[in-house]
């Protein structure tokens, strides 16, 4: 588990191999701040201590005790301590593909599930998510399937409905789509706004607008929160993080450092060695 005693702060960020389609993050933040970032999948969160700030597209939430966070694919948000003595959390990152199974299986749900609600108070559901953790940690698969399965559950019968499907219908979406696509495509080595402006026919301004309007943050940052998710994808698959930084694009290993410990919480080397003892 990471450490840092002179702040208080610790993490850890891991998989346990019984609860395949899941992350598990747990935390103690004062002065780590989570820049702007989304995720592949979902993220269900119980605060269980201080409070933690949250900026959505729709405003900033504070998550206190027996409060649990919910956000749903590809919503950009923040994250940062609330009050002085930071936070303390409890995270389930479940994929897609497990939201969509334990939908199936409660049956309650047409389409893709999304979350209706960001912020809810349900001392239960906070208390049963810590619980998938403290099983998962004993190495109780029963228990931590059993426990996790109730808790998505949970969630998405009180709290969920279809997701919309996002249909381009601002002005410049199609190119703010094209324009993630030829980022994702030249991660290592990607254009300049004004570049990547006039390749799609319009000017940088207007397609610096799209592209916020239509992901949450501007192209420079997205491909920021892009680079981190490919790094993480490659150390899952054994890659060393000085090998990982230069295959997403980052100039560095430090560099890779920095923002990775930014947006996942925790460094590559503590992330990859819990995915090699997983």
């Amino acid at each position: 588990m990471g450490t840092d005693a002179g702040r208080g702060e610790w993490a850890r960020h891991w998989q346990y191999a019984e609860l395949p389609g899941l992350d598990l993050l747990r935390a103690r933040y004062v002065r780590h701040t989570f820049p702007r970032h989304a995720h592949d999948g979902y993220v269900i969160a119980a605060v269980t201590g201080g409070v933690e700030e949250i900026g959505l597209p729709g405003g900033t939430v504070r998550a206190g005790p027996g409060s649990v966070v919910l956000i749903n694919p590809e919503v950009a948000h923040t994250a940062r301590a609330g009050v002085p003595e930071g936070w303390t959390y409890a995270t389930l990152y479940p994929s897609r593909s497990l939201i969509a199974d334990v939908a199936a299986e409660i049956g309650t749900l047409r389409g893709t599930p999304g979350f209706t609600a960001e912020l809810i108070t349900d001392l239960p559901g906070s208390r049963a998510i810590t619980e998938v953790h403290r099983a998962a940690e004993e190495g109780n698969a029963l228990a931590a399937d059993t426990l996790l399965r109730g808790v998505v559950a949970r969630m998405l019968s009180r709290h969920a409905g279809p997701l919309p499907a996002r249909t381009p219908r601002r002005a410049g979406a199609a190119d703010a789509e094209r324009a993630r696509a030829v980022l994702t495509e030249r991660m290592a080595g990607p254009p300049s706004l004004e570049q990547l402006a006039a390749e799609l026919g319009t000017s940088p301004f207007a397609l610096l607008r799209a592209f916020r309007a239509r992901y949450g943050m501007p192209p420079h940052a997205w491909l920021t929160d892009a680079r981190v998710r490919r790094a993480r994808l490659l150390l899952d698959g054994g890659t060393v993080p000085a090998e990982a930084a230069v295959a997403v694009g980052f100039t560095d290993q430090p560099h890779l450092n920095r923002h990775f410990t930014r947006i996942v919480g925790v460094p590559p080397g503590a992330y990859r060695r819990e995915r090699a003892a997983g």
